[in-house]
């Protein structure tokens, strides 16, 4: 009896912590936000050599020595959750700090930097309709969460609020710098016997500019709202188009959609698939490119489905799209009128589908 009473005070507490865990975990997001805004890694890499909690607050702008003990109560959380590394420095034995793959992606100038995505997406904007969310469940609104914390959709608030929608697009760069290494390097199949290419939704043109540069044999569109692509200027096998997606695509060998299905509900993806289908040419290589995470919840790597769900909740959070598992996916592809489909696992969480008109 008595072991059975122990067995259940151990569970008790487990059960307690895992509690804490998950109510304070935003604390790891909201500390990660507070060292890009200061600058710390830009400042350790700068430094050159381990960097002493002395050293750092020094080079702090702004923030007082007798915040000593607060900057290293911030680190400690940041080396815990893996963007600092801590190490004894000879021979004073003191600690210090060196920068990880992850926080060097949080430098400013590095060429694939992620700083902007990391502060777009915890910017108010983004993080203030979850305070929301269970009463968004108990209306009987279609609108998102995001839509009725806002009173307007996230598209009208990057027109309407200036300083997040620069902020969200260059996170969305970001993201595309980082594709656009990879699937020069590492896909270039994907691309082989294409003469042209429509990058739907691409921004300013960062994977299509890469795209162009790694096959100049393919002539790239980007396609975006007139107020995103003005003024921009294109290069010899690259150019920019204003238009909408949900009316009409111009003709090309293959259609780019990078992050834009997981952004729409079924019903808008099969409308945007069934342009695709009207504007790919009589090329047999023609095709979709679909770059999105398919769904796979029997991974055994937990931090990768729980990310993937993450994403998920996001999407139906911020925007009321989805992310998908491949039976959705092909479901998807069944009723726009596509016949075949292709699914890549090369970028990491996210795959590239290749949708086609005829069975490969």
């Amino acid at each position: 009896m008595e072991m059975i009473k122990q067995e259940r005070s151990s569970e008790l507490l487990e059960a307690e912590a895992h509690i804490w865990n998950q109510v304070f975990i935003y604390i790891n997001s909201m500390s990660l936000k507070c060292a890009v805004e200061l600058g710390i890694p830009e400042i350790i890499h700068k430094h050159g050599r381990p960097m002493t909690l002395t050293e750092l607050v020094d080079a702090l702008p702004g923030v007082d020595r007798a915040k000593a003990d607060h900057v290293h109560r911030l680190m400690r959380t940041l080396v815990h959750s893996g963007f600092f590394v801590s190490e004894k420095m000879d021979p004073s034995d003191e600690q210090g700090y060196l920068l990880t793959p992850a926080s060097r992606l949080l430098m400013g100038d590095h060429p694939m930097s992620m700083k902007a995505f990391v502060l777009s997406q915890l910017d108010s904007t983004i993080t203030g309709p979850w305070q929301h969310l269970s009463g968004w469940f108990q209306n009987n609104e279609d609108r998102t969460a995001f839509h009725a914390t806002h009173g307007m959709s996230l598209w009208e608030q990057k027109e309407q609020n200036p300083r997040f929608g620069h902020l969200f697009d260059q996170g969305m760069g970001n993201d595309a710098t980082i594709v656009a290494n990879v699937i020069t390097r590492d896909c270039r199949e994907v691309f082989e016997g294409l003469g042209s290419l429509v990058d739907v939704g691409g921004g300013t043109g960062t994977l299509a500019k890469a795209i162009a540069v790694a096959h100049p044999q393919i002539h790239c569109t980007v396609l975006d709202l007139a107020p995103v692509v003005a003024g921009l200027e294109g290069t010899r096998n690259l150019k920019y188009m204003e238009g909408d997606m949900f009316r009409f695509f111009p003709s090309s060998d293959a259609v780019l959609l990078k992050w834009i299905m997981h952004d729409w509900s079924d019903e808008e993806c099969v409308q945007i698939l069934k342009k695709c289908k009207e504007a790919l040419t009589s090329n047999q290589r023609a095709k979709v490119i679909i770059i999105e995470k398919v769904v796979d919840d029997h991974k055994s790597d937990h931090k990768s489905v729980e990310t993937q769900f993450c994403f998920d909740m996001l999407m139906m959070t911020v925007v009321g799209g989805k992310e998908r598992k491949e039976n959705e996916w092909a479901n998807l592809f069944t009723v726009a009128g596509f016949s075949s489909y292709k699914i890549s696992t090369l970028l990491g969480l996210r795959s590239i589908i290749e949708v086609f008109l005829d069975c490969i």
